[in-house]
């Protein structure tokens, strides 16, 4: 691996160090600047196909920065700091994985090798799964970061800010009828760490069991027994469909013995899992669907904002009027998290029409679609591996917010594609 290619490494394999700093899914924006440096001093720049519609996305978010002070019917709130800061947060975060997207592209296989590239997911797929080991194991771990103490409390006491620089190894909630602790180190909350864990699990997969030798199948083989537990214990319905469809798809796309040995591994450990402790678990889960009404609340609501300005949507999220159950709600002393919904917080799909409008929201679908339809023919490894997370980014849009940390993901799994091409 050449110099020019640092800037990544530090990214992927350095992350727990971002982490334990309290940059987290920030530490983007950090390694945006080494990269375009790197970019500025090989012109011309290479681009993607596809390129024009990030670029697109891009424009729109800072023309929706004019409708900031509006709030739509059934929102309230008024133009603050707080609300300015997330939007400059999201325009440096969509613009450095934009950065970083054009670096990975313009590196040469000589100085990035592909394997190589794919082997860092797999390095930080173990992050991950040793971060949920934590969060199962010790739920209460959470301290002040060097950046919570160096920011001012106006900054780093915003509820959405500490979410991204404390580092927390669980997120506890009230989804069993109880308070269950949901791993989350080393990202931001519940719902990153499983979007986080399906798109790495498929190329740890790639670079340490297809490309591997015996001793990386046997490394590969415990680690994925031991991601079963925090899998589980995430509770996250949205990660066990998107390795279900996954599971059917590389079913359908391959073909010959490896079909047979695929089926032969996913029954196997199908077995080993409805015998294990943890399936009652998957079934007590999936008996209490609690945050539905939530999310059909948020999302109408949603829906209902932005036919006010469907275009260029309002630059940031807006609070509702009431939640699901009452109009009158609000943060109590027994419940201090509770409150007024933001909405947009269901999905990155909802996230861009609430902020960028129903536009945002159709550029960024056809980005990853155009990739789909582009590099559907490349059965390579990579190939089938990149497409897969591509419909996975498509199917967690709908469920997952893409920033901070999973977009990072999502764009190097598109350079991977590009770079494969």
């Amino acid at each position: 691996m050449s110099r020019a290619a640092w800037p990544i490494a530090a990214l992927l394999i350095g992350y727990p160090v971002w982490w334990a700093l309290g940059f987290g899914g920030l530490s983007v924006i950090v390694v945006a600047a080494p990269m375009a440096v790197v970019l500025w001093r090989r012109r011309p720049i290479r681009v993607p196909r596809g390129f024009g519609l990030w670029a697109l996305l891009l424009a729109g978010y800072l023309i929706s920065g004019l409708m900031l002070a509006e709030s739509p019917p059934g929102t309230y709130g008024e133009l603050g700091a707080g609300r300015i800061l997330g939007y400059l947060m999201r325009l440096a975060l969509y613009t450095s994985v934009l950065v970083m997207m054009l670096y990975l592209g313009n590196l040469t296989e000589r100085e990035l090798p592909q394997l190589r590239l794919v082997r860092m997911l797999g390095v930080l797929f173990v992050t991950t799964v040793a971060g949920g080991l934590l969060g199962v194991l010790f739920p209460a771990f959470s301290y002040t970061s060097p950046v919570q103490l160096l920011l001012p409390d106006w900054i780093g006491g915003n509820p959405f800010v500490q979410n991204l620089i404390q580092p927390t190894a669980a997120q506890t909630q009230m989804v069993l009828g109880y308070a269950a602790p949901r791993p989350e180190a080393p990202y931001e909350w519940a719902n990153a760490w499983g979007s986080n864990a399906s798109v790495l699990l498929v190329w740890f997969v790639v670079g340490w069991w297809v490309y591997g030798r015996t001793r990386h199948k046997v490394f590969a083989t415990v680690v994925l027994a031991l991601a079963a537990v925090p899998i589980v214990y995430s509770l996250n319905r949205g990660l066990w469909i998107g390795l279900g469809l996954a599971v059917l798809y590389l079913i359908a796309r391959v073909g010959g013995r490896t079909r047979v040995v695929t089926c032969g591994l996913v029954a196997t450990a199908a077995l080993a899992f409805a015998l294990s402790p943890l399936a009652p678990l998957v079934a007590q889960r999936l008996d209490r669907p609690h945050s539905n009404d939530i999310r059909a609340f948020t999302v109408s609501a949603t829906l209902a904002a932005a036919t006010h300005s469907p275009v260029i949507g309002y630059g940031n999220t807006r609070n509702a009027t009431g939640n699901h159950r009452s109009i009158t709600t609000g943060k109590t002393q027994w419940c201090p998290t509770c409150g007024h919904p933001p909405l947009g917080g269901d999905g990155q799909l909802w996230l861009l029409i609430i902020t960028q409008g129903f536009t945002g929201a159709l550029l960024y679908a056809a980005f990853f679609l155009g990739a789909i339809r582009r590099h559907w023919r490349d059965r390579s490894p990579i190939g089938l591996a990149g497409v897969l997370v591509m419909g996975l980014v498509l199917l967690y849009m709908f469920i997952y917010d893409g920033l901070v940390s999973p977009l990072s993901l999502y764009l190097i799994s598109f350079a991977l594609l590009w770079r494969n091409s």
